[in-house]
C-alpha cells in the first residue's frame, strides 16, 4: 500500500502570450504549492482492473478523472499485469484554479512508479504525464516553477518568501476553456511581471514578490463573474497585502506576512464565501 499527498497549486503570475498551431495558448507563468492537499492511498489488485474509489458527487470515478487515466497509461507503457485500488480523499476545492485533478494524476503518477516498483525519475514521469495534463508535470515535482510552453516545459526556482495563504472558492465553476476561448489578446493589456517575479522569489523579497504578482485570465474571469472581484476586495479591505485569483478561477488568495493579517480576511470572509482555506507556501 503506497500514500500520497496531492497538494493544490497557486499562480503567482500568468501570462498568455499566442494560440499556438495545437489549438492551446503559449503561456509563462509562475506557479507553487501550498498545504492544502488531496491524499490518495494505492494498493495492487489481483484482477487487471483499475478501481477508483471517492465519496464526493462531483468527482467522476472512470475514465473522466484524471487520476484514472494516470493509472490507465503507466499500466499500458509499462506492461504492468496487475489492476490497482486508488482511494482519493479530496479536500482540494474542483473547478476551482487550484489543479486539484492534476495534483491527483501526479500523485498517482508517483504512487503506481512506487506500487509497481519502476524506479522511474520525476523526469521520466513528468514527460509521461504530460500526455494527459498541462499542469500535471508541474504537480509531478511539487516544486515553484516558471512554466511555459502550454504549462510543461519547467524551470525550478526557489521556495517563495514564507506566508500565509488564504484561499477562497466561490460556489461556481469556471470552464478553463472557456475562459481562453474569451480571452482576447489583440486587446490592450497589463504587462505580467514574470521576470521581475522571478527575481524577487530568488532574492528572498517578500514585498516585491508581492509588487509582481499578475493574471492575464483575471479581467476576463471576473468579466463572466463578477463575485471573484468581490472577494478580492474584501480580503484587502481586511487586511491582505494582495489578492490575486489563481489560474482561470474562480477561487482568489490573499498572501498576508503575518498570522493576525490572515486571521482578519478568514473572519471577513465567512460571512460571503463557504470555502474559506488558510494555508502556508509550500514550493
Amino acid at each position: 500500500m503506497i500514500y500520497e499527498n496531492a497538494p493544490a497549486k497557486i499562480n503567482l503570475t500568468l501570462d498568455t502570450l499566442y494560440k499556438r498551431d495545437d489549438g492551446y495558448h503559449e503561456v509563462e507563468m509562475i506557479m507553487t504549492t501550498v498545504d492544502l492537499y488531496d491524499r490518495l492511498t494505492l494498493e495492487k489488485r489481483k484482477d487487471k482492473k483499475i478501481v477508483l474509489k471517492i465519496e464526493h458527487r462531483y468527482v467522476p470515478n472512470d475514465h473522466r478523472n484524471l487520476a484514472y487515466k494516470a493509472a490507465e497509461l503507466m499500466i499500458e507503457r509499462y506492461n504492468i499485469k496487475c489492476g490497482v485500488t486508488i482511494t482519493l480523499d479530496k479536500t482540494i476545492p474542483i473547478a476551482a484554479g487550484l489543479a486539484g485533478g492534476s495534483s491527483d494524476a501526479a500523485a498517482t503518477f508517483r504512487g503506481m512508479n512506487k506500487l509497481f516498483e519502476l524506479n522511474l525519475s520525476l523526469k521520466t514521469l513528468a514527460e509521461l504525464s504530460s500526455e494527459i495534463g498541462s499542469d500535471i508535470p508541474f504537480c509531478i515535482y511539487g516544486r515553484t516553477s516558471l512554466c511555459t510552453g502550454r504549462g510543461e516545459v519547467l524551470e525550478h526556482l526557489p521556495k517563495p518568501p514564507s506566508c500565509w495563504v488564504i484561499l477562497a472558492k466561490p460556489e461556481i465553476s469556471v470552464s478553463t476553456q472557456e475562459v481562453y476561448s474569451a480571452l482576447d489578446l489583440s486587446q490592450a493589456h497589463e504587462q505580467i511581471e514574470n521576470e521581475k517575479c522571478r527575481r524577487a522569489i530568488e532574492a528572498g523579497d517578500y514585498l516585491e514578490m508581492i509588487r509582481t504578482l499578475g493574471n492575464r485570465l483575471e479581467a476576463v474571469t471576473i468579466e463572466m463573474h463578477p463575485v471573484i472581484q468581490m472577494l478580492k476586495e474584501t480580503m484587502m479591505k481586511a487586511g491582505a497585502d494582495v489578492a490575486m485569483m489563481s489560474g482561470s478561477g474562480p477561487t482568489v488568495y490573499g498572501l498576508a506576512a503575518k498570522e493576525r493579517q490572515a486571521k482578519s480576511v478568514v473572519n471577513a470572509l465567512k460571512g460571503c464565501c463557504k470555502e474559506v482555506y488558510m494555508v502556508r507556501m509550500l514550493g
